[in-house]
C-alpha cells in the first residue's frame, strides 16, 4: 500500500501540476483539500480536475466563518497591519489551512502533507512551521520548492500531461484571495516602475470611474468585533461580503506594496482589501475613544510584533498566544459605532460614538459648558517642566547644528 499525503489543492497551475508530479517523484496517493475561504469559484469543477488529474481523493471544506470568527477578527482587534500597508489576507489563511491539512491528514492515515510554494515566497513558511507546530511527525513536500521549473517550465509541464491551467505565458499572474483580500504578483508586476495594468483590479472599481457622490456606513463593534452594517447585525463573512461590494464599488483598498519578505527579499505585491481597509481604519477610531493615551502608545507596539507574526508563519506560537490575551483584554470596552465616509477610493472615519467613550465634551468644548480647570494648567507645567529647567540653569542648552 502506498504512503499517503494531503495536497493544499487550489486548481491552479502549480496544485495541479504537483498531483501528478508526486505520484511521478515520491510514488505517493495524493488526496487534495480544498478550502473555500469565501472566493466564489466552482468548488466542484476543482474537485472533480483534482480527481481527473490523478488524486485519489478529493474534499472541499467551508471555512469561511472559521477564518473569519477565528483568524481574521483575532487579526482586527490587534490592528494588525504589516509594514503599515498589507492587511494580511493570505498570512491569516495559511495557519487555518495548514491546520485543516493536518487534521485531514491524522484522519485519512497519511504520512505527508504538501502545498504549492515555492522557495522564494513566505507561504512555505507559514506552512512548514505551522505544521511543525501541530503535527511535527508529518512529512512536508513541496513540489514547487523542489522539481526546478520556471514558470513557463510548469506551464509546459502541465501542457504534457494534459493538465488544464488557467494560466498562460502571456498573462502570468499569479493571484492568491479569500473573503478579506486579494493579491495579485508577478508578469510585468515585477517591474516596480511599471503601474498595475487596470484588468488586474476586480474587487476595486477605479477611483476615477467610482460614483462622484459618497457613501455613508455605519459599522457596529461590540468587544472590538463588527456586528452590524447600517443597524443590521449580520455573522462576520456576511458583513465581511457585503462591505467588500460596497467599499469595492467607490474604489476603496487598492493597495501597492513592495514588501520585505521574511526569506530576504523585497518584493512587489499589488493588494485588493475594501473591507479589511475600511474595518481597520473604523476599528482603530472606536479604540481611539475608548482606550486611554498609554493604552494606545503600547497596543501600537503590541499591533506591529502581532502583525509581524502572522506575517512570519508563527500563528501557532506561544508568543502570539500571549499577545492574543494582552488584545482581548484590550477590547472590553471596544463597542460603540463608527460612522465611515467612501469616496473616489478613499475611506475615511468622519464620526464614532461609545457608550465606554473617554471623550468628555464638557472637557474640551471651548463654549459655556466648559468644566475644565484651566487655572490648574500653570502648576501643572512647573512641575512637568522642572526636570528641562533645571537641567538647562546648570547645564545650558545645546542646539544642534
Amino acid at each position: 500500500m502506498k504512503d499517503k499525503v494531503v495536497l493544499a489543492y487550489s486548481g491552479g497551475l502549480d496544485t495541479s501540476a504537483a498531483i501528478k508530479w508526486i505520484a511521478e517523484k515520491y510514488d505517493m496517493d495524493v488526496i487534495a483539500l480544498s478550502i473555500d475561504l469565501g472566493m466564489e469559484r466552482d468548488y466542484e469543477s476543482i474537485r472533480q480536475k483534482a480527481l481527473k488529474v490523478g488524486a485519489i481523493k478529493a474534499a472541499v471544506v467551508d471555512a469561511k466563518d472559521v477564518f473569519i470568527n477565528e483568524y481574521v477578527f483575532p487579526a482586527l482587534q490587534a490592528d494588525a497591519i504589516y509594514e503599515g500597508q498589507y492587511t494580511l489576507a493570505t498570512a491569516l489563511a495559511r495557519p487555518l489551512i495548514a491546520k485543516l491539512m493536518v487534521e485531514t491528514a491524522l484522519q485519512e492515515g497519511a504520512t505527508a502533507v504538501a502545498h504549492g510554494c515555492t522557495g522564494k515566497g513566505n507561504d512555505q513558511v507559514r506552512f512548514d512551521v505551522s505544521t511543525a507546530a501541530l503535527a511535527p511527525q508529518l512529512k512536508v513536500i513541496a513540489p514547487a520548492r523542489e522539481w526546478g521549473m520556471t514558470r513557463e517550465e510548469t506551464i509546459e509541464y502541465a501542457k504534457q500531461h494534459e493538465i488544464p491551467v488557467p494560466v498562460t505565458v502571456a498573462s502570468p499572474y499569479s493571484i492568491d484571495e479569500n473573503l478579506w483580500g486579494k493579491s495579485i504578483e508577478c508578469g510585468v508586476l515585477e517591474d516596480p516602475w511599471v503601474e498595475p495594468p487596470e484588468d488586474i483590479f476586480t474587487w476595486t472599481k477605479s477611483p476615477t470611474d467610482a460614483p462622484d457622490e459618497p457613501s455613508y456606513i455605519e459599522i457596529g463593534f461590540e468587544r472590538g468585533i463588527p456586528t452590524s452594517l447600517d443597524g443590521q447585525g449580520l455573522s462576520g463573512a456576511a458583513l465581511v461580503e457585503k462591505l467588500n461590494s460596497l467599499a469595492g464599488e467607490h474604489g476603496v483598498g487598492r493597495i501597492d506594496h513592495l514588501e520585505n519578505r521574511l526569506v530576504g527579499i523585497k518584493s512587489r505585491e499589488i493588494y485588493e482589501a475594501p473591507a479589511a481597509t475600511v474595518l481597520l481604519s473604523a476599528h482603530l477610531a472606536l479604540e481611539q475613544m475608548t482606550l486611554s493615551r498609554d493604552q494606545l502608545r503600547f497596543k501600537q507596539k503590541v499591533a506591529q510584533e502581532y502583525a509581524d507574526l502572522i506575517y512570519n508563519g508563527l500563528w501557532f506560537s506561544a508568543l502570539r498566544q500571549d499577545l492574543a490575551a494582552y488584545v482581548q483584554s484590550t477590547q472590553r470596552h471596544a463597542s460603540g459605532t463608527v460612522r465611515v465616509k467612501l469616496l473616489k477610493g478613499k475611506s475615511a472615519v468622519v464620526g464614532r460614538k461609545s457608550p465606554k467613550s473617554l471623550y468628555s465634551y464638557s472637557l474640551a468644548t471651548y463654549d459655556e459648558e466648559d468644566q475644565f480647570d484651566q487655572s490648574a494648567a500653570e502648576g501643572f507645567i512647573q512641575i512637568y517642566g522642572l526636570p528641562v529647567k533645571t537641567q538647562a540653569q546648570v547645564q545650558g542648552v545645546e542646539e544642534g547644528e
